[in-house]
């Protein structure tokens, strides 16, 4: 994987977020050519002047390149504007993504975030919508990518992991499943996104719930087969989607886009100083996500959080794919799931190797590489386009 910072894998992680979902090259470096000095500090600590360095840097671009689409926009070159806006809502929401929630800065950063994305999805005129799925008594915000065609289409519902966002899951993957005949529903379900942030929902064990509230809500789209529905998630959605598909029988295919088999285990070893982590602070921001005040508490909820005596209730076809090199989950998550999924219907481990790229943790090192893999796996489940529409 290309390390803008040798010494600091959480931030080079998030340069490869930029670069793989838009970000220009140009742009990235005046973010990070500043912060070479402070990148040594070990991540895991979270280091707080650390990370107000790295926040204060890309805010400062993002704004930069936001007031280049208001310029455009104000003098109608509204495509122009948007694609300066996309870039500005990633820069946006990458410069959130490490200081401690606590930072009342972070969630002013995370609504500008989302709303430049949004104006940037709206200046460029793409196919989707702004929706909000009914749970209980909440509605989890996601956004509807529509696939080009007349008539009902397939759609994959897609969930985040531990510290990503439907924007950033969208400008990743949306394109090349609607070039394949496939819709998406991208969620910000409990433990993520707007439903952490701004609505308090935390995550856990039980994520066939939302998923099935996600299913509910497809079924009242006209625009959606609701007899090919799929379901996949990123990084900790190793864990989410194929859970939710063991219990949920609705979907009809899954993709656990890299592995996680026992969560309980990551969790202890990550705060035991195993692995890399993909954020600072990492036992802060896991109380965060399910809503706990301690570590002690967390480690609980987590425990919970294994495919042990699921993975066989899935009777859908599963891929996993996971990196030879993935320095936050080791391999032996992926195998153990595949391993376990003895009902699924042509199952299959994919993983990919160092000689031919995506071998990082989901794929981070070369995300179309894992994206093409895919988006074509599941369209062929789904019986949308892989060959393109």
């Amino acid at each position: 994987m290309f390390e803008y910072f040798p010494n600091n894998y959480t931030w080079s992680l998030a340069v490869m977020s930029a670069i793989n979902r838009g970000g220009q090259i140009s742009e990235i470096d005046e973010a990070c050519r500043p912060l070479k000095d402070v990148a040594g500090i070990k991540a895991l600590g979270g280091d707080q002047t650390q990370q107000r360095a790295w926040f204060e840097s890309w805010m400062k671009v993002a704004e930069r390149v936001r007031r280049l689409g208001e310029a455009d926009e104000a003098v109608g070159h509204t495509l122009s504007a948007g694609r300066k806006y996309l870039r500005s809502g990633l820069y946006f929401l990458l410069a959130e993504r490490m200081p401690s929630h606590q930072d009342p800065r972070r969630v002013e950063a995370f609504k500008r975030g989302i709303a430049t994305f949004r104006r940037g999805l709206e200046c460029r005129k793409e196919p989707v919508e702004y929706v909000q799925v009914p749970f209980g008594e909440h509605r989890l915000k996601a956004l509807f990518s529509k696939a080009p065609g007349s008539g009902p289409m397939p759609c994959m519902v897609h969930f985040d992991g531990l510290d990503v966002t439907k924007e950033i899951i969208y400008a990743a993957i949306a394109d090349e499943f609607r070039r394949r005949g496939v819709s998406m529903l991208i969620v910000d379900h409990p433990g993520a996104g707007e439903a952490l942030r701004l609505q308090g929902l935390a995550s856990g064990p039980d994520t066939e719930k939302p998923a099935a509230a996600c299913v509910d809500y497809l079924e009242t789209r006209a625009d959606v087969d609701a007899s090919r529905i799929g379901m996949m998630a990123i990084s900790l959605g190793g864990y989410y989607a194929p859970r939710a598909v063991a219990f949920e029988k609705r979907f009809k295919c899954a993709v656990a886009w890299g592995a996680i088999f026992d969560y309980g285990k990551t969790v202890a070893d990550r705060i035991g100083g195993r692995g890399e982590p993909s954020v600072p602070g990492y036992a802060e921001h896991a109380n965060w996500v399910f809503g706990r005040d301690t570590i002690e508490e967390t480690l609980k909820v987590v425990q919970q959080m294994t495919l042990e005596g699921i993975a066989d209730r899935i009777t859908c076809p599963l891929l996993v794919v996971h990196g030879e090199n993935d320095r936050q989950v080791p391999l032996w998550h992926a195998q153990r799931t595949y391993d376990a999924a003895i009902n699924s219907p042509g199952r299959e481990l994919k993983i990919f190797r160092l000689a031919d790229g995506a071998a990082e943790h989901c794929g981070a090192d070369n995300t179309p590489l894992i994206v093409d893999w895919m988006t074509d796996w599941a369209a062929e489940k789904l019986g949308g386009h892989p060959e393109g529409v």
